[in-house]
């Protein structure tokens, strides 16, 4: 009977939380319902950058929508919009959407509000931030609009903080080698 239960107990743990081995593992949904699959973005550079409609960082959405209209071809980029920082974010997906989509211009994936942060952090992002997952880097957000670009092969290469920018040489040249 012990035995049973340490099986059962593993079982249960283990549905709830699988141990992603590439940023290919994940789903999300997404702002306007489907679901963003990460697996299907092979071959593509990936950016992945949290978001906030009300930061001083905010206009940095121009950037990223330049550059991802600039670089289709080789790069995704995906938003994932929190207010883990300083109340920034809507709370409601419809909001989030009018704000993004038709005052910014934003064509990129976003997905619905999420947390990047704490213990209910999604798991796309414990996964981005601890180098026992990714097998790269540890890495803290600290506040909006922070940077992960992952290879065309699924390896997370470099996180950045919120003050690079989209159109910042130290960016660009993950992007464009």
């Amino acid at each position: 009977m012990k035995t049973f239960l340490s099986l059962l107990t593993v079982a249960i743990f283990s549905s709830f939380h699988p141990a992603a081995k590439s940023i290919y593992d994940f789903k999300i949904k997404s702002l306007d319902g489907t679901t963003i699959d990460f697996s299907k973005f092979r071959g593509k550079k990936i950016l992945i950058v949290n978001t906030a409609s009300m930061c001083g960082y905010t206009p940095q959405y121009e950037g990223l929508e330049k550059l991802y209209e600039a670089n289709k071809d080789k790069l995704v980029i995906v938003g994932f919009p929190s207010d883990n920082f300083g109340n920034q974010e809507f709370h409601n997906d419809d909001s989030i959407s009018t704000f993004c989509r038709k005052d910014h211009g934003v064509t990129f994936p976003l997905t619905t509000r999420v947390d990047v942060k704490g213990p209910n952090a999604t798991p796309v992002f414990k996964y981005l931030c601890d180098s026992t997952q990714n097998g790269v880097l540890n890495a803290v957000i600290s506040w909006n609009f922070n940077k992960f670009i992952i290879d065309e092969h699924g390896k997370l290469l470099q996180h950045f903080d919120s003050k690079v920018t989209p159109e910042s040489p130290e960016l660009l040249k993950y992007i464009n080698q």
